[in-house]
């Protein structure tokens, strides 16, 4: 018989796995597709909570139904696969990008403007990334008191904040919507931007890193089925969507509603930050500044767990603990960088990793259709990985303009989307292949328990 759990113990795993999600690219980037969507923002949000949103519960879903581990979800594919897909995961959600542009971000938002136009502003950040990392390392540093840390604590005050204020500017609005400029204009392309701008949040990514050290913290409520977590997984999943959703429309609110008095801005840090003064005065940027260093923290503790978490497992020699100092450290250094050296880095990773993550997740839902064949998998992720690594080079300005001229017949290519059709046809000539292979059957019930 299985463990039961209360309903109280559920929404508090459930906060504890909100928290992780949430994070600067939460609040950062919704603001931005309303500032530039204006009257067509929610037709931008609808594209962009598909990715943003949708795609993670569907991420925790298939994460449960192929193994467990990213490692094995990969693994369906190619054991080189698995090992070169989940570190690239695993150091872009770590020290690469992710833990260096939280930090930065909160620094930006909550410290710099108390201290913009002093002297040696990069040593503020250098002290303020040492103290934010040595925090991080300790909130980290036993997995087992996620519940404790995150569900309990952080997160009720972080959405007490927000609420406050959501609130104050749907009362009080701080005018009307835009018009609708760039590629924000047509509503079809309006959709497509905000679909590849969810990307940037990478919380798809992220769930498929913190389905270990999530897996691993629930372990002290006594759950030890693989079937017991996959449960409680996926409602712990469904309250992180229902709070994310509400995050992201009320940032995409603000965004929209913030033109008349703001002007367009350079980022949604700033389009939070002044909205917040606009709203509430001084006092606005240490209510905003509060925000921001919660989910900073909630972020970089969950990252730096779940990425020490995984290597220790590649490296046993190395223990939990000392991956989390080695990689702060590395987070630290890059962190001084700056963010816009930070920000430079994470087109490219997100436009080659993300067709990939939702590649393996569509195949999973998939697996029985086509028999769990692995030539399948093989030639999905061949379609999809070509003109992904295709996108990165455009992206990171690599011969862009003779990638687009020769590819550009490809349906939505230079949508960032050309992915979704060679994707569909290297899946057809696989299933060709496995069919003539006479390859055997893999059939996977709910809980991802092999059936033959």
């Amino acid at each position: 018989m299985g463990k039961k759990i209360s309903f109280s113990q559920v929404l508090v795993i459930g906060f504890m796995l909100f928290a992780m999600f949430l994070g600067a690219g939460n609040v950062i980037f919704a603001p931005m597709v309303g500032q530039q969507a204006g009257t067509n923002t929610w037709i931008a949000m609808g594209g962009f909570l598909v990715t943003g949103v949708g795609l993670v519960l569907l991420a925790i879903i298939a994460l449960t139904r192929g193994g467990g581990t990213v490692e094995k979800l990969a693994g369906r594919v190619h054991p080189l696969f698995a090992t070169i897909f989940s570190i690239l995961l695993f150091l872009s959600l770590g020290p690469i990008y992710v833990l260096p542009r939280t930090t930065s971000v909160v620094y930006e938002i909550g410290i710099h403007p108390l201290v913009q136009g002093q002297s040696n502003v990069g040593l503020y950040l250098l002290v303020f990334s040492i103290i934010f990392f040595a925090l991080t390392i300790v909130l980290s540093w036993n997995t087992t008191k996620f519940v404790d840390h995150l569900g309990k604590i952080i997160t009720p005050i972080f959405v007490v904040l927000l609420i406050v204020l959501v609130g104050k500017s749907i009362i009080t609005p701080m005018g009307s919507f835009g018009p609708p400029t760039g590629e924000y204009i047509e509503a079809g392309s309006a959709f497509l931007k905000g679909f590849t701008q969810g990307y940037y949040t990478m919380d798809v990514l992220a769930a498929f890193v913190f389905g270990g050290i999530f897996i691993k913290s629930i372990s002290s409520y006594g759950f030890k089925s693989e079937k017991e977590v996959s449960k409680l997984f996926i409602q712990a999943g469904l309250i992180t969507i229902v709070g994310l959703v509400a995050l992201q429309i009320s940032m995409a609110w603000i965004g929209a509603t913030s033109i008349d008095p703001l002007g367009y801005l350079d980022n949604g840090g700033e389009v939070l930050a002044q909205s917040s003064s606009v709203l509430f005065g001084e006092i606005g940027i240490y209510i905003i500044g509060t925000v921001i260093l919660l989910t900073g923290i909630t972020t970089n503790v969950a990252c730096l767990a779940a990425v020490s978490e995984y290597f220790e497992r590649i490296i046993p020699s190395v223990s939990y603990k000392k991956w989390l100092i080695i990689f702060s450290a590395l987070s630290l250094v890059i962190t001084n960088f700056g963010l816009n050296t930070i920000l430079t880095m994470a087109s490219p990773i997100l436009l080659l990793l993300y067709p990939l993550a939702i590649a393996l997740i569509a195949l999973i839902f998939m697996n029985n259709f086509f028999n769990g064949h692995q030539s399948v998998y093989v030639g999905t992720i061949i379609g999809v990985g070509v003109v992904a690594i295709l996108d990165a080079l455009k992206e990171a300005n690599i011969a862009s303009q003779a990638i687009n001229n020769v590819f550009g017949f490809i349906p939505l290519f230079e949508q960032g989307a050309g992915w979704i059709l060679t994707g569909i046809i290297g899946s057809l000539i696989g299933l060709l292949v496995a069919k003539s292979k006479k390859e055997p059957a893999t059939i996977i019930n709910i809980a991802g328990e092999k059936v033959n």
